[in-house]
C-alpha cells in the first residue's frame, strides 16, 4: 500500500509512545467551501490550555495547493457551524465572549451567531438568543439563512422560552415528563427542548443584520433530524422522524417552503425509510438514501433514490450496485451524483450517472469524508484518512479520477510500523478480510505478540482512522494488531452482512477466529500470547469470545452488550433492536448465559452516560465476574474501569489517556504473568 505518512515535525514528542503528545495531536474536521470556490476551510480540533477539552478553529486551505494553510478564526472557545454567504462572508457560531448589551446580553454559555467579512476585518455578532444557535444553513445565491434552535415545547415565542429556561435553572429542576419514545439519544436526554427551524433574511452590505426572523416549523417535538436548503433558498428538505405505535420511530422526507412555512411530505412509504437528502443546483431533484426496514431475518438494504422535488415522483438509482452509498453532491448539470460508500477496506468517492446508473470509482485508497464540490463541478475536496494516515485534505479531479494532497493545517509524524491487507477463507469458503498492523522490527527472528481488535457497529468496517481506536499506540509498544472485517461488516456487499444477521455468535465469531488463526500462523507473529479487545459490538464479541474459548491471555471489553434480552428495552433505540433479533435469537447469542465458562482475565470498561449500550450491561458483566471469584478479592485478575461522566466513546483528553494507559498495562501484565501495576488516575 502507498505510504501516505508525512515527516515528523521537529521538536515534537513521539505521540505513538507518549500519550500526552497523542491526545494533544490536532484533528482535522469538516470542510466548508465558499460560493466562488476560492476559500476552502477546514475545522481543526486542538486541545485547550488546561488539556481537559478540545476546541475547534477554522483554517484556510488553498484549493490550488500552492500556499500553506493559514488560520482563519481565532478564539479561546472555538467556532462551529460554519456556512458562507453569497458575498463570501462567513457565518459561524461560537461561545466566545460577547460585549454586554444591557438586559439583552446573553448568558456566558450562550452560543451567538457571528459574521466574518469576506474582505477581512473583525468578526461581529449578528444574532443572539437566550438558548443559543445550532445548525446554520445558507445558500450560495441568496441572502437568506435557516437556523436551528432549541426551544421548549408548548411555548410560542423567544421571551416565554427564555423565561422557562431561566426558571428551571434557578429552581434546579431537570425533570422531563415524556409522552412518547425515545427519551434518550447516545449520551443526552431528549427534551424538554427540541429543535425548531427559523428562517431570516440578511440585510446590509457591510454590517449584516438578521431581519424577518420567523418560525418555519413551530413546536414539532422531536420530528426534525437533518435538513438541507435548496440553492435558490426557497425549499428545505428535512429528514422527519415519525413516532408510531408500539414505540416505533421511522423516517421520511418533508419539504418546507421557506417563504411560508408550508410543509408537505416528499417521500414516505410503509416499511421504507428515507434519509441523507441533498438537492441539485437547479432545485429540481433530491437525492437520498431509501432503505427497506430490517427484520430479524433480513438486513436492510440502502439504495440511492432520486426524487422530483415538485411532484414527489421517485426512482431508484444504480439499483443493482451492491454497495451502500450516501449522496455527497450533484454535478452542476445534475447529470452526475457523487457519493461515498464503504468498499473492501476503504471508503472511496464514486460518480454515478443519474440516467444510466453507471458507477465510476474516483478514488482508490483511504476513507473520504466531508466531501464538497467546486462551483465549476471539476473538483471534489475531501478529508481522507486511513490506517496509514490520521488525516489529509485531497482534491479529486472528477474527470481524470486523480487525487492530489493539499497543504493541510496539520502534519503528522511517521507511524511506528507498517500496514498489510490480510485475508483468509471461512469454513463456507467466504473471503474474510482485515488489516494487520505490524510493529517495526517484526520478523521471523523477532515475532510480535498479537492483539485482536474487533470493530463496533456491527454494520461497519475498519476503513478510516480513529483517534479513539488507534492500533498504532499498541504497535509502538511492539504489538501486532489484527483488525478483522467479519460477517456483518460493510463494503463487501449485502450478502456479507446477511451472513451474520441475527446470528452474532455464529459467522461473525467464526470469521474472527478464522482470520486470527491465519495471522497467528505467520512466522512474524507469535501464536502463544494473543490478547483480544473490542468496543460496542466489538465489546459484545469480546464477551462472546470470553465465554467460548480460553485461547487469549487477556480480553478487554468496552461498552459491551452482555445480556441481549435486558439490553433491548434499555438502549436508546429499543424499536430498532426489536427489528434486529427474535427472542430465540437473543437467547442463542447472549454471552451472559455462558458466564460460568469465562476463565480469561477481563478488563471491563463502561461510561455511565452511554445510552446506546447502557451502564447496566457493564455492571451485570462485572457482577458475573466478581461472583465467580471464590477467593481473596485482591487476587482477582479482572478489572473494571468506570467513567461516571463519559459516554459510549470516552472523549475527553485525560480520560482517553487513562483508557489507553489502563488497557496497555492490563494486557501487558497478563501477557507477562504478573500483577497489574498502578495506573495514575490524575
Amino acid at each position: 500500500m502507498t505510504d501516505l505518512s508525512h515527516p515528523a515535525p521537529e521538536g515534537v514528542a513521539n505521540p505513538w509512545r507518549d500519550l500526552d503528545a497523542y491526545v494533544a495531536l490536532p484533528r482535522l474536521g469538516p470542510l466548508t467551501l465558499s460560493p466562488d470556490g476560492r476559500t476552502l476551510l477546514c475545522s481543526v480540533q486542538t486541545i485547550d490550555a488546561e488539556k481537559t477539552a478540545y476546541t475547534s478553529a477554522l483554517w484556510r486551505v488553498d484549493p490550488t495547493g500552492e500556499r500553506p494553510a493559514s488560520r482563519y478564526t481565532r478564539s479561546v472557545k472555538g467556532e462551529a457551524a460554519a456556512a458562507f454567504l453569497p458575498d463570501g462572508s462567513l457565518l459561524f457560531t461560537s461561545k466566545r465572549d460577547v460585549p454586554a448589551d444591557g438586559d439583552d446580553a446573553p448568558k456566558p454559555s450562550t452560543t451567538a451567531l457571528w459574521c466574518l467579512p469576506a474582505d477581512g476585518g473583525e468578526a461581529y455578532v449578528i444574532a443572539r438568543r437566550d438558548g443559543g444557535w445550532g445548525d446554520v444553513l445558507t445558500s450560495p445565491d441568496v441572502d437568506s439563512v435557516v437556523l436551528g434552535v432549541l426551544m421548549h415545547g408548548g411555548v410560542d415565542d423567544e421571551v416565554a422560552d427564555a423565561e422557562l429556561r431561566e426558571a428551571r435553572r434557578k429552581k434546579k429542576v431537570s425533570a422531563i415528563l415524556h409522552a412518547g419514545y425515545p427519551v434518550r439519544f447516545w449520551d443526552h436526554d431528549l427534551g424538554p427542548e427540541n429543535i425548531r427551524l427559523k428562517a431570516a433574511t440578511l440585510s446590509g452590505d457591510t454590517d449584516r443584520e438578521l431581519t424577518d426572523l420567523r418560525d418555519l416549523t413551530g413546536d414539532v417535538g422531536r420530528s426534525i433530524s437533518d435538513a438541507v436548503l435548496s440553492r435558490d433558498g426557497k425549499s428545505l428538505v428535512v429528514t422527519w422522524r415519525v413516532a408510531g405505535p408500539k414505540g416505533e420511530t421511522t423516517s421520511q422526507l418533508e419539504v418546507i417552503d421557506v417563504a411560508t412555512g408550508d410543509r408537505r411530505t416528499l417521500a414516505a412509504e410503509a416499511e421504507v425509510e428515507f434519509a441523507h437528502p441533498i438537492i441539485s443546483d437547479d432545485s429540481a431533484t433530491v437525492a437520498c438514501v431509501a432503505s427497506p426496514m430490517s427484520t430479524p431475518t433480513d438486513t436492510y438494504d440502502n439504495k440511492l433514490c432520486l426524487i422530483n422535488l415538485a411532484t414527489g415522483e421517485r426512482r431508484l438509482l444504480a439499483e443493482e450496485w451492491d454497495r451502500w452509498a450516501t449522496p455527497v453532491a450533484f454535478s452542476p448539470d445534475a447529470a452526475t451524483l457523487y457519493v461515498s460508500a464503504d468498499d473492501d477496506g476503504a471508503a472511496p468517492l464514486f460518480a454515478v450517472d443519474t440516467v444510466s446508473g453507471e458507477v465510476r470509482r474516483l478514488t482508490q485508497e483511504g476513507a473520504h469524508s466531508s466531501a464538497v464540490l467546486s462551483p465549476d463541478g471539476a473538483t471534489l475536496y475531501a478529508v481522507r484518512t486511513s490506517y496509514v494516515h490520521p488525516g489529509e485534505i485531497v482534491a479529486v479531479d472528477v474527470a481524470t479520477a486523480q487525487s492530489r494532497v493539499l497543504p493541510a493545517p496539520v502534519e503528522y509524524p511517521p507511524l511506528p510500523g507498517r500496514l498489510e491487507r490480510v485475508e483468509t477463507a471461512a469454513s463456507d469458503g467466504t473471503r474474510v478480510p482485515g488489516w494487520l498492523v505490524l510493529p517495526e522490527g517484526a520478523s521471523a527472528e523477532n515475532p510480535a505478540p498479537l492483539t485482536l481488535w474487533v470493530h463496533g457497529g456491527p454494520v461497519s468496517s475498519w476503513n478510516a482512522w480513529s483517534w479513539r481506536w488507534s492500533p498504532w499506540l499498541l504497535a509502538s509498544r511492539g504489538q501486532a494488531v489484527l483488525l478483522p472485517d467479519p460477517a456483518l461488516s460493510t463494503g463487501y456487499g449485502r450478502a456479507f452482512v446477511q451472513r451474520g444477521w441475527g446470528a452474532w455468535g455464529a459467522e461473525p465469531y467464526t470469521d474472527v477466529m478464522a482470520l486470527t488463526d491465519a495471522v497467528e500462523a505467520r512466522d512474524d507473529i507469535r501464536d502463544d500470547s494473543s490478547v483480544m479487545m473490542g468496543g460496542s459490538f466489538g465489546g459484545y464479541m469480546a464477551n462472546w469470545i470470553a465465554t467460548q474459548t480460553d485461547r487469549f491471555k487477556a480480553i478487554v471489553s468496552h461498552a459491551s452488550l452482555w445480556n441481549l434480552a435486558s439490553f433491548g428495552p434499555t438502549t436508546d433505540a429499543a424499536w430498532y433492536w426489536r427489528r434486529e433479533m427474535t427472542p430465540e435469537m437473543l437467547a442463542a447469542n447472549s454471552p451472559h448465559q455462558f458466564a460460568s465458562q469465562i476463565t480469561t482475565p477481563m478488563l471491563v470498561i463502561h461510561g455511565d452516560k452511554d445510552y446506546r449500550v447502557p451502564i447496566g450491561e457493564g455492571l451485570a458483566l462485572w457482577w458475573a465476574l466478581v461472583q465467580q471469584h471464590d477467593g481473596d478479592p485482591a487476587d482477582m485478575k479482572h478489572r473494571f474501569l468506570y467513567f461516571p461522566d463519559e459516554n459510549h466513546w470516552i472523549l475527553t483528553p485525560q480520560h482517553a489517556k487513562v483508557w489507553y494507559e489502563t488497557v496497555i498495562e492490563f494486557i501487558a501484565a497478563q501477557r507477562e504473568g504478573r500483577p497489574m501495576g498502578d495506573v495514575e488516575l490524575v
